[in-house]
């Protein structure tokens, strides 16, 4: 390449992105106000970095992330509380050195935050805005030139990184702007049923405490990036929270609650059928306090659809999170298995997060763009038990050179590879009276006295570091077991599902035909960020549960307050 071709193609480069930017704002409305901003300062404050700076910048990103949220809370049949709040937080990346080796590339046991995460006005006004900004942006260029020398020092004492894969992938400029509604809320209606619903759930004298919380959030994300990319968009959520707590005779402390989700409050379901949603958790729990404890057990179950998307989103959704495949401080589980069966031939499982609802559910991990302005794709990571591939931001990894689209992150924190819309796919489906009659005809196999039934479960954790066991834990709510000689189903308490991933795998012989969707947060590296996971009901050879930590404090000594005739 003669000396002046570099140089040219750089000129040509930015030609097409300037024309795409063109194009893309021809399409829609008017430039929104605040990528303006966003994008005059970054490009000035980058082309200074370069000019001045030493080491020289190659990249750098703005992002902007406005929440606006009403929350209503009610305990009892009284308000507890109502608040109403606008939040706007920036978020600013500098990547010095090259995509080759640059400031955030990961070491052994490297928990670095490179982004200086910063409130700001909600007010799009530009001198306090670019204020920000370039105090942000000098604070984020001085850490991440320290920050790449210790780097290159590294390098020259430790042994080679088995995964050489570049710190840093490019990715296509996008110019896009979509309006996001505004979130209509008739907090009137809103805490009149709260209120209604609250006194139904405490009349039942057993539960110590209980509350029924209503959330809509109306989320706004602006980012704009020195490759070109100038994008507005968002989302907005609602969701309903029912939860009820009593204490077992032992000690045991108990909880059984219910979600109900939607991206739009006028999509919530109506009166009565939250009525039963609530009647149920206040029935779950007061078969809880008269249940039996669970003993450890080993043997067979069924997982409802909603525990098995958990089951899945724990076990297998974080050890196919790409950064984990080139921290060699990771487990690695599936690092080396690609192309090789890693799930039971009969199952697949993809990631959408263009899927907005699916199964009658709206889903949580939907997103047009993700974190680093890419955009939204289905990824399909096992096809016929075969692992295809992984969930990758821009951070490469051996043999995936490019981001499929799920970077993310909660403002504040770093980028990594995250979840969204997890579903799983299976070829070997039944109905759910043929699923139960296969768990009884395993558990007579066996010779068990007995099989277990997850018919729910509040959420889970796992450890992926090599450092620590290779092991879940999936944390139930209400649990049966399932005699094999026709006796009634016995709700149980006190158990978790602990294990291993490879060995859970294996052990998974059918599934139901129906899907249940189990919409959440998900907590990792990056923060939290919203999910779903959407599955069949599986049916499992074999499954271990260890009994649950409990309290040594007894239930309340003085009996509950007599209701004079006021409110519960």
């Amino acid at each position: 390449m003669r000396p002046d071709a570099q140089p040219l193609l750089r000129n040509v480069r930015n030609s097409l992105i300037a024309l795409v930017l063109a194009a893309g704002m021809a399409v829609g409305a008017e430039t929104p106000k605040l990528v303006e901003i966003l994008a005059s300062e970054l490009d000035r404050n980058f082309q200074t970095l370069k000019e001045k700076g030493d080491p020289k910048p190659y990249f750098a990103a703005y992002a902007v992330t406005d929440n606006e949220t009403t929350t209503i809370e009610a305990t009892s049949g009284l308000l507890a509380a109502k608040d109403k709040r606008r939040l706007r937080q920036l978020d600013v990346t500098v990547r010095v050195g090259t995509p080759k080796l640059d400031n955030y590339h990961r070491q052994q046991r490297d928990f670095a935050q490179f982004t200086q995460g910063s409130v700001v006005s909600i007010d799009d006004n530009p001198n306090a805005l670019k204020r920000r900004l370039w105090m942000d942006t000098d604070t984020v260029y001085r850490s991440a030139s320290q920050r790449l020398t210790n780097i290159k020092s590294n390098t020259q004492v430790k042994v080679d990184a088995q995964d050489p894969s570049d710190d840093f992938s490019p990715a296509d400029a996008v110019v896009d702007s979509r309006p996001v509604a505004e979130i209509k809320v008739n907090e009137k209606q809103i805490v009149d049923r709260l209120r209604s619903w609250s006194t139904r759930l405490a009349q039942s004298p057993e539960i110590l405490n209980s509350v029924v919380t209503f959330q809509a959030q109306r989320e706004i994300k602006t980012f704009v990036n020195t490759d070109g990319t100038r994008l507005q968009h968002g989302r907005t959520y609602a969701r309903i929270v029912i939860t009820a707590r009593a204490k077992a005779y032992d000690g045991m402390d108990l909880a059984t609650s219910d979600t109900i989700e939607a991206d739009d409050p006028a999509r919530l379901p109506d009166v009565k059928a939250v009525e039963a949603r609530v009647d149920k958790v206040a029935a779950d729990l007061k078969g809880l306090l008269r249940a039996p404890e669970v003993d450890p057990f080993v043997g067979p179950a069924i997982l409802s659809g909603r525990a098995a998307g958990v089951f899945f989103h724990e076990i297998f959704g974080h050890r196919i999170e790409g950064h984990r495949q080139k921290d060699e401080s990771e487990g690695q589980t599936f690092t080396k298995r690609v192309n090789q069966e890693v799930l039971p031939d009969f199952l697949s499982v993809y990631f959408d997060p263009t899927l907005k609802h699916f199964a009658g559910e709206d889903l949580y991990g939907w997103y047009d763009f993700d974190d680093e302005g890419v955009k939204a794709r289905r990824v399909s990571v096992v096809e016929k038990g075969i692992l295809k591939t992984f969930l990758l931001s821009r951070s490469p990894i051996a043999g995936f050179p490019n981001s499929n689209g799920h970077g993310r992150r909660q403002p504040g924190a770093e980028i990594v590879a995250r979840q969204s819309n997890l579903v799983v796919e299976s070829s070997k489906k039944v109905k759910d009276s043929e699923l139960r009659s296969l768990l009884i005809a395993e558990i007579k196999r066996q010779g068990k006295p007995y099989g277990l039934y997850f018919e729910s479960v509040t959420g889970g954790y796992t450890t992926t570091r090599s450092a620590g066991l290779q092991a879940f834990t999936v944390i139930p709510l209400v649990v049966y077991r399932i005699y094999p000689d026709g006796r009634p189903d016995e709700l149980v308490r006190g158990a978790d599902i602990v294990g291993t991933p490879l060995a859970s795998f294996a052990k998974i012989v059918a599934t139901s035909d129906k899907l249940e969707v189990f919409n959440g947060y998900c907590g990792a590296e990056s923060g939290n960020v919203p999910v779903s996971a959407s599955s069949p009901a599986l049916l499992v050879s074999e499954i271990e549960v260890q009994r649950k930590n409990r309290s040594q404090d007894r239930p309340p000594l003085l009996p509950r307050p007599v209701n004079m005739g006021g409110t519960e």
